[in-house]
């Protein structure tokens, strides 16, 4: 039932990555991809009827989290308070952003509120990898399941590292290109003529940087934890996600090539799902990896809910999944297609 529990929230985090994935994307590129107050618009038209549902998986990702492993998320909370307070912060913002700019006609406080959703995104971008980079770097954990963090120290991974230091700034950078190429393919799939061209062309240049950086990364991630190598030695079905990565490299490069927007747009799904889906399968049955002492790390046996609980919990989840799952097909037929042009439109 835990092994069950912890595959349920690697899922619905992935889901969160791949569905708001995309609306921090087009945020990235917003100010880059839009010249004028007509095609920013458009690009908050093509994730106007979904951003803020997309941000549900992330809440609901929590909750199942605080239910199914209620040890993992206090000792989470304990350490990662600072940075916690920070995404939120960014979240908020982001979404003023997207919000305010609609409702005003003054040229200046539309530029203030589209640098916000663009700066807020961003960060959201970096602050995600490096969190990711936490986790599989290893936490200071204690004894009693605890630790603190500061934001930085010396920049180098460590018994007492930092939030930040050089192997979780390059997780914010994979992050940050990926979710950037992942935007730019689902702007490119939602709009036409200049925009549409430039999107395709900022996916299509960052490409090959994060392929390097995929590689690099991977390479950081065995020379900081070799121990994430164990569970794929023990079982080879997981070398699976990695190959994924390379088809979804592959099928992004072909897609551009022959200017196939839906495939470049699940090419880069499939990329997402699959690096977290390799990083979940290196950490199992670890939740909270402890860089102190292997001994003190948090897993899922240690950290789970009580067997009945989660029995019961699961049929509960099952039913709020059908409904979710059913309100988002409902949303993404009825705004699918490429999204209006026309000037004398209001709203998203």
């Amino acid at each position: 039932m835990e092994t069950t529990w912890f595959i349920l929230v690697a899922g619905m985090l992935s889901a969160y990555v791949v569905l708001d994935g995309f609306d921090i994307g087009a945020g990235i590129i917003h100010l880059v991809v839009a010249r004028t107050d007509q095609e920013r618009r458009s690009v908050l038209r093509s994730i106007g009827p979904v951003w803020d549902g997309n941000e549900v998986w992330l809440l609901a990702a929590g909750g199942t989290l605080f239910f199914a492993f209620p040890m993992v998320y206090a000792s989470s909370f304990s350490g990662f308070y600072l940075p916690l307070n920070m995404v939120l912060w960014l979240l908020i913002l982001r979404a003023i952003g997207i919000e305010f700019r609609v409702h005003l006609e003054a040229q200046v406080w539309r530029d203030f509120f589209d640098g916000l959703f663009s700066l807020g995104s961003v960060l959201l971008a970096i602050f995600f990898g490096a969190a990711l980079g936490n986790v599989l770097r290893g936490v200071p954990l204690d004894k009693d399941g605890y630790f603190f963090e500061p934001l930085w120290t010396n920049f180098k991974p460590g018994p007492q590292p930092g939030v930040l230091d050089w192997y979780t700034i390059l997780s914010g950078a994979v992050a940050f290109v990926a979710l950037t190429i992942h935007g730019a393919n689902y702007v490119a799939l939602k709009t036409e003529g200049d925009l549409n061209a430039r999107s395709k062309r900022y996916a299509r240049r960052l490409a090959p940087a994060l392929i390097i950086l995929t590689v690099i990364s991977l390479v950081g991630t065995m020379s900081v934890r070799p121990q994430l190598l164990d569970s794929y030695k023990d079982h080879w079905i997981g070398f699976i996600f990695p190959l994924l990565v390379a088809v979804s490299f592959i099928v992004m490069i072909t897609a551009y090539r022959q200017n196939r927007e839906m495939s470049a747009f699940l090419g880069s799904c499939l990329y997402l799902v699959a690096m977290l889906g390799g990083a979940a399968f290196g950490l199992y049955p670890n939740l909270l990896p402890a860089s102190t002492d292997p001994a003190y790390s948090i897993t899922v046996y240690q950290a789970a809910a009580g067997r009945y609980a989660l029995s019961i919990g699961l049929i509960w989840w099952s039913f709020g999944m059908l409904i979710a799952i059913g309100y988002f097909i409902f949303v993404y037929r009825m705004f699918r297609g490429k999204v209006s042009t026309a000037p004398e439109e209001h709203g998203y």
